[in-house]
């Protein structure tokens, strides 16, 4: 027989043991490699959500809520800004550009965003059916609150007030849906587009049927609100002196998205590194059960191996053989770590996606996991070694005689 047949019929001989190595190795490469795929797309969803922002303006409050509510959708507002003072604000010297932001309502628990065009140019995003709104109560989809929703161009909804669906329905005023865009992979999969008249109109609670338009212009301007402003600067200079001077402002608070979500992570990666060395705990705990496994089945053979010295195997064959068992015990772990932790990611996201949250998925592959697998068969080895050393030397006359 070859050493793979061999080191198989070992390790099927002790089922219990076999199992209880697998297990221990798997769960500790499975929880890592969950962490890998869950942080790696989250800090990759946060950067492309966050990327083309410089400055987000908003209402006085935590710069964290700030930022979570405006740019990645996750948190309810710290409050609303003055339209007066909202316009005052863009025509800085230092603002290349501003899009406003209206939030309060949802459907479905997707979020319904008050804004304008220029929102879905900034994430690139096309349309995959319809045109983008044209007037007050028109929406467009974000591709996955379409999905989930079941909405289509041409259909009306109404949207309900508060962030999580739960609240009064607008029914007075529905918006129609006039387009659905194509997937981007950014925040916009998850939102409701309309006009910031749009939210302006709901709100003002008028009859069925009444033109929001009418309702809209008889507003006072000093009703006309908005969430928050995404800022783009037109210099780098801006970046030392637009902070600053929102700061100053009595109702407005600057907050940044690279500074925050730098913050966010620091804050998430205590967590995320508690759960990596307990992964690294169990994995170290495998290596050691392997190690006694050995050992104790190194006891057991010590008769197989005589016999097999007898019939010409060499001290390096011996030991090569229980090498080969510990890395292929380590291998098969790995494995199935490896596939059980993309496993449990496939299954966070679909959870997410019932809350409404960033997707993550578990098809897909990220090149930390090769150390990983090489981790796994390190463990292997290094827990072969001390046995494999001495089957080597297995002293054939002492053996046969015992026997």
């Amino acid at each position: 027989m070859n050493l793979p047949s061999i080191s198989f019929a070992y390790l099927r001989a002790r089922p219990l043991s076999t199992l209880l190595n697998l297990a221990l190795l798997a769960l500790g490469i499975a929880t890592i490699t969950l962490l890998l795929l869950a942080t790696r797309q989250l800090e990759d969803r946060m950067q492309r959500d966050a990327q083309a922002i410089d400055l987000v303006a908003g209402a006085k409050g935590s710069p964290m809520q700030l930022i979570l509510s405006a740019v990645f959708h996750l948190d309810a507002p710290t409050g609303n800004i003055p339209l007066a003072e909202a316009r005052e604000l863009e025509k800085h010297a230092m603002v290349k550009q501003a899009i406003p932001l209206a939030l309060g309502d949802s459907y479905k628990g997707f979020r319904i965003v008050g804004t304008t065009h220029d929102y879905p140019a900034l994430y690139e995003a096309r349309l995959a059916a319809g045109r983008l709104w044209g007037k007050p109560m028109e929406a467009v989809l974000g591709a996955q609150a379409a999905r989930e929703t079941r909405l289509a161009t041409g259909m009306q909804f109404a949207g309900a007030h508060g962030l999580d669906g739960g609240g009064d329905a607008h029914e007075s005023a529905p918006y129609v849906v006039t387009g659905v865009l194509a997937p981007t992979g950014s925040v916009l999969d998850r939102v409701v587009l309309t006009s910031v008249e749009s939210v302006w109109a709901v709100h003002q609670h008028g009859e069925p049927g009444e033109d929001p338009q009418k309702l809209v212009e008889a507003m006072h301007e000093d009703e006309k609100e908005l969430t928050a402003l995404l800022i783009r600067y037109r210099s780098p200079i801006a970046a030392a002196v637009l902070p600053r001077y929102v700061n100053a402002t009595p109702a407005l608070q600057a907050a940044s998205p690279a500074l925050e979500s730098a913050r966010l992570f620091r804050m998430i990666g205590v967590g995320v590194e508690v759960m990596r060395a307990f992964g690294l705990v169990l994995v170290m705990a495998a290596g050691l059960s392997v190690f006694i496994a050995l050992l104790n089945a190194l006891q057991e053979r010590r008769y197989d191996l005589a016999v097999m010295r007898m019939l010409g195997a060499s001290p390096g064959r011996l030991m090569r053989l229980m090498v080969f068992e510990g890395l292929l015990l380590a291998a098969a772990g790995a494995l199935l770590g490896l596939a059980l932790g993309h496993l449990m990611a496939e299954l966070l996201g679909a959870a997410l996606r019932a809350a409404r949250q960033p997707e993550i998925t578990g098809w897909i592959f990220v090149p930390e996991e090769l150390w990983l697998l090489a981790l796994a068969l390190g463990t292997g080895l290094a827990a072969a070694l001390l046995p494999a050393w001495r089957a080597s030397r297995t002293d054939v006359a002492a053996v046969l005689a015992e026997q």
